[in-house]
Parts: C-alpha cells; sequence; structure tokens
C-alpha cells in the first residue's frame, strides 16, 4: 500500500507540473510564431529535449519494452526505425525546411509547386494528426487505470483534459518546456532506473543467455518483413508528418535543426536498444509471473522490480512519453485545421480565409487556441468511442507515406517535379493504397486483417513514384517565378525580402 501510495503521488505531481508549465508558456506567447512554433527560437539543447520527447511515446517507451520482452534484441528494430526517420530528417531536410520560415507541409508543397491542388495534403495529414494524439491519450490513460482504478473513459477524460490544458493556454512554448522535462524523466527511467535495476535482477547478459533460447539474442530475430516495414512505415512517415515538421520550424537556426535532430535520432536508436533490453531481461526476472499482454511488461516491471518511489517515476516515464506524443499531435492538427484546411474548405464556395491576423496578434492567438481546444476535445471523445483507434491510424499513416511522401520529398530534391505531377501522384498514391487495403479486407480471414497489410503501402509508393515522375516529365517545367520564390527560400532569405511569410491563403 505504501508503494503504491508513493506511485501515485509522484504521478499526480508529474500531472500537476504539467499544468504549470502551460501557465509559464503562456507569458511567453504574444503572436502566432510564438504560439505555433515557439518563436523560432529554440537553442540546440531545447531542440534536442523537444524533438526526441514527441517521436518517442508510448509505441516506443512501453511498446518497445514488450517487443525486447517477447522478440529479445530484435524487438528494438521499431524504435531504431524511428531514430533513423528522426536522423534522415535531420542531415538531409531539416536545414532547408527550417529555412522556409512556414507553419505546415501543406504550405511547403504550394510555395515549392504553385499549385492550390496540393492542398489536399492538409486533410491527410489533419486525419493522421487527430488519430496520433487520439490513440496517444488512450494509451496514457491506461496507466491511469492501473494506478487510480478508473473506469477507461474517466481516465481519458482526465488525462487528455491535462494535456488539452497546457497546450491550449501556452502553446508550443508550454509543449516545449512539457517536452523537455519529459525528455529527462524518459531519460533517468529508462537508462538509469530500469535498465541497471532489470539487468540486475535477471543476473547481466550472462544470466539472460544463459535462460532463453539463443533466438533472443539474434539481431533479425523479429523477422526481416517485420523489420522492413518498420522502416518504409515509421522511418519514411517520419520524414513528411506534421508533428516532425512543426519541431523542425522551431529551431533557431539551421544548423541547429540539423544537428539537434541527428542528435536527437541517435538518442532514440539508444532508447531502442535499452527497451529492449530491458525488456529481455525482464523475460527472465519475470519468468515466475503470468503476463497476459507483452504491453503490460513495463508496468509489471516497474511495479515489481523496482524499489519504492522510483517505480512512480519510471510510470511517470511512461504518461511523459505519451503525453508529448499527444500535445505534440494535438497542435499540429490544429495549425493545420486552421492554416490548410479551412481555407482550402472555404474555397469550395468560392470564399477566400486569411489564417493570421498581422493587425491583432493577440486576437490571432486566441484563435489557435480556440482550434487546439476544438480538435482535443474531438480527439479525446475519439479515444472513448472507438475501440481500435489504431486502425484509423494506421488508414491515416499508409496514405501519409503511401500518397504524399513522393511529392513531399520530390519537391525538397528534384527541380523538374511539377504541381500536376506532385496532384496526381498524391491521388494516385492514395488512391491504390486505400484500393489495395479494401481488397485485402474483403478477403480476409480476420477483421482489420487488410488494414494491417504491408501491401497497400507499398503499391501506393511505387504508383505514387511513377506517376510524378511521368507526369513530371511530360508537364510543363513549373513557372519560373514559382521556383525563384522557392529558392529565395531556400537560400534563407530574410523577412523583408520575402515580405511576408505565407500562409495558406498568400502561399509565397
Amino acid at each position: 500500500m505504501d508503494a503504491s501510495f508513493i506511485n501515485i503521488a509522484i504521478v499526480v505531481v508529474y500531472l500537476i507540473a504539467m499544468l504549470a508549465f502551460g501557465w509559464w508558456g503562456k507569458s511567453r506567447t504574444r503572436n502566432n510564431s510564438d504560439f505555433l512554433v515557439a518563436g523560432r527560437r529554440l537553442g540546440p539543447f531545447l531542440y534536442t529535449g523537444t524533438m526526441a520527447a514527441v517521436v518517442l511515446g508510448g509505441a516506443s517507451t512501453v511498446g518497445g519494452v514488450g517487443l525486447g520482452y517477447k522478440f529479445g534484441i530484435s524487438g528494438m528494430w521499431l524504435v531504431v526505425a524511428i531514430g533513423a526517420g528522426v536522423l534522415l530528417l535531420s542531415l538531409l531536410f531539416a536545414g532547408t525546411i527550417q529555412k522556409l520560415k512556414i507553419y505546415t507541409v501543406s504550405q511547403m508543397l504550394t510555395l515549392r509547386y504553385g499549385s492550390k491542388a496540393t492542398q489536399t495534403s492538409g486533410i491527410v495529414m489533419l486525419a493522421y494528426t487527430l488519430m496520433l494524439c487520439a490513440t496517444s491519450t488512450g494509451a496514457y490513460a491506461t496507466i491511469f487505470v492501473v494506478l487510480f482504478g478508473w473506469d477507461r473513459a474517466l481516465a481519458i477524460g482526465i488525462g487528455g483534459a491535462i494535456v488539452l490544458v497546457y497546450s491550449t493556454i501556452g502553446g508550443m512554448w508550454s509543449i516545449t518546456l512539457a517536452d523537455q522535462v519529459q525528455f529527462v524523466i524518459k531519460t533517468v527511467g529508462i537508462f538509469f532506473l530500469m535498465l541497471p535495476f532489470t539487468l540486475n535482477a535477471a543476473g547481466g547478459l550472462d544470466g539472460i543467455r544463459s535462460r532463453v533460447d539463443a533466438s533472443f539474442f539474434q539481431i533479425d530475430g523479429i523477422g526481416l518483413q517485420t523489420i522492413i516495414t518498420y522502416f518504409v512505415v515509421y522511418t519514411l512517415g517520419l520524414l513528411i508528418g506534421q508533428d516532425i515538421w512543426q519541431r523542425v520550424f522551431t529551431a533557431k537556426t539551421p544548423t541547429v535543426a540539423r544537428w539537434g535532430g541527428a542528435t536527437a535520432g541517435v538518442y532514440c536508436i539508444l532508447y531502442g536498444v535499452a527497451g529492449a533490453l530491458i525488456g529481455m531481461a525482464a523475460s527472465v526476472a519475470l519468468v515466475d509471473m503470468e503476463i497476459e499482454a507483452k504491453d503490460d511488461v513495463y508496468a509489471v516491471v516497474a511495479q515489481n522490480l523496482l524499489p519504492i518511489g522510483i517505480g512512480g517515476l519510471v510510470l511517470a516515464a511512461a504518461v511523459a512519453a505519451m503525453m508529448s506524443t499527444a500535445s505534440g499531435a494535438l497542435i499540429a492538427a490544429a495549425t493545420v485545421a486552421r492554416a490548410d484546411v479551412l481555407p482550402f474548405v472555404a474555397g469550395w464556395f468560392g470564399k477566400t480565409v486569411n489564417t493570421e491576423d498581422t493587425e491583432n496578434p493577440e486576437h490571432d492567438v486566441k484563435a489557435n487556441r480556440i482550434w487546439v481546444l476544438s480538435l482535443g476535445v474531438v480527439a479525446i471523445l475519439i479515444a472513448i468511442v472507438t475501440k481500435d483507434v489504431v486502425a484509423a491510424l494506421t488508414i491515416a499513416y499508409d496514405i501519409l507515406v503511401g500518397g504524399l511522401l513522393v511529392a513531399i520529398l520530390g519537391g525538397l530534391v528534384w527541380k523538374r517535379g511539377t504541381g500536376i505531377a506532385a496532384a496526381a501522384s498524391m491521388a494516385v498514391g492514395s488512391v491504390v493504397t486505400l484500393g489495395t487495403m479494401i481488397v485485402l479486407e474483403i478477403n480476409a480471414k480476420a477483421p482489420l486483417d487488410g488494414v494491417y497489410a504491408n501491401e497497400p503501402i507499398y503499391y501506393g509508393l511505387i504508383a505514387s513514384a511513377v506517376v510524378y515522375v511521368a507526369v513530371s516529365l511530360l508537364s510543363r517545367p513549373t513557372d519560373p517565378a514559382v521556383m525563384s520564390a522557392w529558392n529565395a527560400r531556400v537560400a534563407g532569405a530574410s523577412t523583408e525580402e520575402i515580405r511576408e511569410e505565407p500562409t495558406a491563403a498568400s502561399p509565397v
């Protein structure tokens, strides 16, 4: 009872601190840039911490340990693929992305191609970020169910409300400070507490090796096909996700974006290895305990192998991991909804929407808060009423990669790529991905087998790439004026030279 009380007290203190960060962030939020991208002022330390925090969510922390428990050292590949995505994005594209001084991925497409047809990407990105937020909200609520004995809906409601409050009040500044604390808690919890304690309980690596099957130490034990899928889905998805790009926009300089992000990528890879080792050690140390699901291993280790108090900090680390992902996805969803989707939908009715109030910054911040609050409530409701949010997230992720990846990366690396080719590749890639998923689902032996299959994303990517290259070569090159504006951004033109930051209403 004493141990449970201490663990609960630690988590409660952490949750109260999250609310305090919201008020701190409010004092630094004066305009649109402050609220959405922390004023584009983050230095190396803050940037590295917030980038690592947003990508290392529940799947990386709780899920990574569970994979290690079931598959051994090869359970690291999920998180390694995530780290590889952060590393590639940072070294190859982050410097360029930071120079663009934009707010969304869709704005990059409009700026690069000069075509409003690419604004459809905002709808896909909104679905992806909203489902990611709902998934993370449902995930950390499971910790509250275990700790407090709450009903699942109540746990989701209270946990979601905490994230909603600090994200709404202070925007990206609040989220950045919360992420920084969450980064420290996760680092201490995983590397300095769980890893040494579980290894010691298992008798070290030699003790593990003597009591498990040799396949536990095989690097490809989880299966080569699974490893490839992790890299296709997560590595490529991280290259173009709005939640990740929005963190890149917060960097103070291209150098911070490049090397701060690269440091976060390396950290993620080490995090994956540590999680797999913890899971391996738990499979030996907890051999006498019956664990129903691999994702329960993390909480079982915290409650049974760690001393009083330390278990609470480790549980707080799990909550921190999930909350950082949820808050990042929430502000990303709100940004896309207001900057991309609202003007796009208004255009159907012949209306133009200005999404940035330059004359009244306080009014602009208030509008952003309303969007964060509204979509946060939607995400909480989705998490409560939907039993399998992961299926919806999988569909959004597959369309994100299968439909949008080629157009986005093509615009960054190939000058001959055109707007009509980008729009065509997005449409064809999305249709092929969804179509393949539907066909497989119809012929599947069990529900959702088609949704979780690997083929849709592969076929979508191939179709999207073929269409993009073919249509680009067959169509007229992008308007020189559009390319000139793009090249000025990539070269790091000043605000005075550009005259104004782009919005969905005025992309260049």
